[in-house]
């Protein structure tokens, strides 16, 4: 008799757990919900790595701060500044269309086909167009982060899960940003991670998504040295529902002509 009450209580505790954790994932996603409806915000995108780590990216193997990236979403546009040591550089996206601003000015982003890459400045062009046309804001980027999380925990006004191998993997190996090529961008061939996990946590505030953040950790041997491929990455979201994003009219025709 002891036995089987034991065994009750413990079915009613773990049914009680899954429906807190259900729980958790909705109201996330409400406050998602609410920020997209919204219809403007802006926000502040900042990725940190450990002293020594890698990526593959620009910075890798430096540690420390990799430079900001501001954002503001309004009447479907995304407009992005990004600062990387003393330059800073203006970006503006709509569905498949980019542009960036230049020394002359607004030009369109043209991504040339993987094989049709000049040298190693137009790989370069390859990649950074690929990501801007890949870009999501960061509505979005949470709505696909909270559906590669298992389980959600709750803590005061803070969400933590801890994402999927896939999910995971993906974030340390290309750093959350756009996908890249496989074999034809000569990736088939690279050495994979190991020891790979990522944690997403949601913070809400008033009801609306007000931050999030993805810590990874991971490593990936080259020539027989270690690398350690964790990274944070953190967005903050502010003044949603009075965002304006201001750029010469130009511009805006890059991207929505």
């Amino acid at each position: 008799m002891k036995k089987n009450l034991l065994l009750a209580a413990a079915f009613v505790f773990a049914g009680s757990l899954a429906s807190v954790q259900a729980e958790s994932k909705e109201e996330v996603k409400d406050a998602i919900k609410k920020l997209t409806e919204a219809g403007n915000y802006s926000w502040t995108s900042t990725t940190a790595r450990p002293e020594g780590a890698g990526g593959g990216g620009a910075g890798a193997g430096r540690g420390g701060a990799a430079g900001a990236t501001n954002g503001k979403f309004a009447d479907g546009l995304v407009y992005l500044t990004s600062t990387r040591g003393d330059r800073t550089t203006e970006s503006l996206v709509k569905g498949e269309k980019a542009a960036t601003k230049g020394q002359d000015g607004w030009a369109a982003v043209e991504v040339r086909p993987a094989g049709d890459a000049a040298g190693g400045q137009g790989r370069q062009r390859f990649g950074r167009g690929r990501n801007l046309l890949n870009f999501k804001a960061p509505a979005t980027q949470a709505e696909e982060l909270l559906g590669q999380v298992a389980e959600l925990k709750k803590d005061g006004d803070v969400y933590t899960g801890a994402l999927t191998e896939e999910a995971a993997k993906g974030l340390v190996t290309f750093g959350g940003g756009g996908r890249r090529g496989g074999a034809a961008g000569g990736n088939a061939d690279r050495p994979q991670p190991t020891g790979v996990k990522a944690t997403a946590k949601f913070w809400i505030k008033d009801g609306v998504l007000a931050k999030y953040e993805t810590v990874t950790a991971g490593t990936i041997s080259f020539n027989g040295n270690d690398r350690d491929l964790g990274r944070t990455t953190t967005v903050e979201i502010k003044d949603a529902g009075s965002t304006k994003i201001e750029v010469p009219e130009e511009a805006k025709k890059l991207v929505t002509g």
